[in-house]
């Protein structure tokens, strides 16, 4: 069950300055990359510059990750559960691993360039017209990154159990590219995952400030699972329904 609702939390005096500093340090390193990404990008090489973001991101924030089990060799698609905008800088920093969005994502101008960066996929859940150019810039991501993640939640949990996985989300992957893996993984933040959680009535802006904040670091244990085959990979009900079957076990584990 999704704990209940989490409202805003007010933040200490050197909380607050915490908070700025390392968002300061990630603003500053953000404007260190851009100029090189696009260099990288002239010469048509290959560009690690989002993924040297998004790690430092992930160090400034505090998160310390360990690792269970490993990523898939080759072309892969991870599918998670969501708990924070931890997930998303920390599994790219892991695993290089583009994702797939929303297109809710795209009305914010800067928010969209930078996922687009990271060779974010926008998926219009509504609009069934677009699902065959969906399945082409899937592909192509994937052809780019090797890996490409998506949350079939849909938004973040609490991080103490799962919501239903909308197997809608999966139409971009049906029919599977031939050779590509399909690998369930779970993000797990321990004791404190309802505290790192962003739910309920707390503004997203609240909760990326609360965890710079912090002076604990953020504990996140990144289980790769075993790769789905045979039957359940019939089609994207029955890889929905066996990913989540998977990562419910790891977490309840």
């Amino acid at each position: 069950m999704v704990a209940a609702l989490s409202l805003p939390r007010e933040l200490s005096f050197l909380g607050k300055l915490r908070a700025v500093i390392r968002g300061a340090c990630m603003a500053a390193l953000l404007l260190a990359c851009v100029p090189l990404y696009y260099v990288w990008r002239l010469l048509h090489l290959p560009n690690p510059w989002p993924r040297v973001f998004l790690g430092g991101v992930v160090w400034l924030a505090g998160v310390e990750i360990v690792y269970r089990g490993h990523r898939a060799r080759g072309g892969v698609f991870l599918i998670a559960n969501h708990v924070s905008w931890i997930d998303v800088p920390a599994l790219a920093a892991a695993s290089g691993s583009a994702f797939v969005g929303h297109d809710g994502l795209a009305s914010m101008p800067l928010l969209e360039r930078l996922c687009r960066m990271n060779r974010t996929v926008f998926i219009a859940r509504h609009d069934r017209t677009s699902v065959a150019s969906q399945v082409e810039a899937v592909r192509a991501a994937l052809s780019d990154s090797g890996a490409l993640t998506i949350f079939p939640e849909g938004t973040t949990s609490d991080g103490t159990g799962l919501l239903p996985f909308k197997s809608s989300l999966l139409s971009a992957f049906e029919p599977l590219p031939a050779g590509i893996a399909v690998q369930p993984v779970l993000l797990d933040y321990g004791a404190e995952a309802s505290d790192i959680s962003w739910i309920g009535e707390e503004h997203g802006l609240d909760n990326f400030l609360r965890i710079l904040a912090r002076t604990r670091p953020v504990q996140l244990t990144i289980h790769y699972l075993p790769v789905l085959s045979g039957a359940d990979l019939h089609n994207r009900k029955t890889i929905a329904n066996a990913a989540r079957d998977a990562i419910g076990r790891a977490l309840s584990a």
